[in-house]
């Protein structure tokens, strides 16, 4: 029987809004480092907690120290990346495929007598036959057999922690090289059997010549958006290195923070201008910050851990870092000179005190700026910047006309009204220019203001190419107490 569709008298469509965008991580710290764990091509690895990266590098390791001091940090941080440094120059590498316990069974290994695969390293291609596995009675010795089939081309090992054979090559920099192993013209192929060939292993990965340390930011830069925060696991890097890293964090589209801790005792020295503290303090930066400590050479990866636990989606979460701790690092024992020195330096320190505590001072960055105040405001950029954004992508259009210029200020004022929800923002008086309706002098009694002049005043050009006025905010930051003073006043 045939019928008519309701859909000639009711017609639904259902219509997906686009997924909105989300803000950036601005808890999130890359560690960088020269240890041979992360490959040059994999270059960045993200970790959840310690334990990864006590897995992946041990418990000596640079990054692993560099990660702990971090992660000792009260609350824990969330986010770690590790990156990869080529110090220098790294030799082609070719990971084989994890092998189940069932494929590690040794007697997989003693089957084999003629064992025979192909691997192509530095442009030759090397026959690797006769190997026999019969008398093995681990998996590192089946590694030593083929080790020895290389020969001088290369090196195989077995890489318990991740449960696959690996092949090096003897070579370093951009001439080293290396393929997937593959069947031999005759002998029983084990290329499968080590998981080495192309459906088992991971891209081979060639050699790279030695880089410089800015070269490796610049290059994880470009990789990734996700980290914020830069700490570098090395304690060889020169002054030089430093400077440019510093240069290129302050100038880079994308906000960062860098943090180097200096063990240079000329720091202390009120009269010396030489050393990196006061470079970076005469370079103005405010998006670099130091840290003297004679214990650690990387005590600022605990401020990073301690400052990168506030959410800024949060109530009242921010903090000021000093009076805070530094789990990890012994704190330093200074006289009112050597104090005096590191603070016109704008170098922090942690510090003893003569009550038994001992604190961050004074938290701020090279130039002098505070460190809460520069993560804070990184975080109100994107956060204002993503909201608007999702304004004009999500939602119907935004018309060209007062009514929707209004909507864009309903909008920053919002994420506005979260900065004093969380602390950054609030009340006080505008010391600021004066724009719009707001007087300089005036109080600011939401700690906020957005101004948007009316669309009538617009030119024509900007109309015509669709542009919204431009749009003012003042914000009133809420600041932090550092310093008190209290006067008792005794009548007898």
């Amino acid at each position: 029987m045939q019928t008519l569709a309701v859909s000639d008298v009711v017609s639904v469509q259902i219509v997906m809004s686009p997924k909105a965008a989300a803000t950036r991580d601005f808890g999130a710290l890359l560690i960088l480092g020269a240890s041979p764990v992360v490959d040059v091509t994999e270059r960045i690895r993200q970790y959840s907690n310690l334990d990864g990266v006590v897995s992946d590098f041990g418990n000596t390791a640079p990054e692993y120290l560099a990660a702990n001091l971090y992660y000792s940090q009260s609350p824990q941080p969330e986010t770690l990346f590790v990156g990869r440094w080529a110090k220098t120059a790294t030799s082609a590498l070719l990971k084989g495929g994890a092998l189940s316990a069932e494929q590690q069974e040794i007697a997989n290994f003693t089957a084999i007598t003629t064992g025979a695969m192909k691997i192509t390293i530095d442009g030759t291609e090397k026959s690797l036959t006769a190997m026999d596995f019969s008398g093995v009675t681990n998996l590192n010795g089946v590694a030593s057999i083929v080790n020895t089939k290389l020969s001088t081309a290369g090196t195989c090992v077995w890489n318990a922690t991740f449960s696959r054979f690996e092949v090096t090559s003897a070579t370093t920099g951009t001439t080293s090289t290396i393929s997937y192993a593959s069947a031999p013209a005759s002998g029983v192929d084990v290329s499968a059997l080590l998981g080495l060939n192309s459906t088992l292993a991971s891209a081979p990965v060639n050699g790279v010549a030695a880089e410089s340390l800015l070269d490796a930011v610049t290059t994880l830069a470009g990789m990734s958006n996700a980290w914020y925060g830069l700490q570098v696991a090395d304690t060889s890097i020169s002054a030089d290195d430093v400077l440019a890293v510093a240069a290129f964090i302050e100038g880079s589209g994308q906000s960062r923070i860098f943090g180097y801790t200096t063990q240079n005792p000329q720091t202390l020295d009120g009269s010396i201008t030489t050393d990196i503290a006061s470079k970076l303090k005469a370079a103005n930066y405010k998006r670099t910050f130091t840290q003297f400590s004679s214990s650690s050479p990387y005590a600022t990866a605990s401020i990073f851990g301690r400052a990168f636990t506030v959410n800024f989606q949060g109530n009242n979460t921010t903090i000021t870092l000093k009076f805070k701790q530094e789990p990890g690092v012994t704190a330093e024992s200074l006289n009112a000179t050597q104090a005096a020195a590191l603070k016109a330096k704008n170098c922090n320190v942690f510090v003893n005190y003569d009550n038994d505590t001992a604190i961050i001072q004074e938290g701020v960055m090279a130039n002098g700026y505070f460190f809460d105040e520069v993560h804070g405001l990184d975080w109100l950029q994107n956060d204002v910047q993503t909201a608007v954004w999702n304004v004009l992508y999500t939602g119907p259009k935004t018309p060209q006309t007062d009514r929707g210029m209004n909507r864009l200020v309903t909008t920053v004022n919002s994420r506005h009204e979260q900065g004093v929800v969380n602390g950054l923002i609030a009340p006080g008086q505008w010391n600021g220019p004066s724009f719009g309706a707001l007087t300089t002098g005036q109080f600011l009694s939401t700690g906020y203001y957005t101004y948007a002049p009316p669309v009538a005043s617009q030119s024509q050009a900007d109309r015509e190419a669709r542009k919204s006025t431009v749009l003012q905010s003042a914000v009133k930051l809420a600041g932090a107490v550092h310093f008190a003073d209290v006067i008792i006043n005794v009548n007898r």
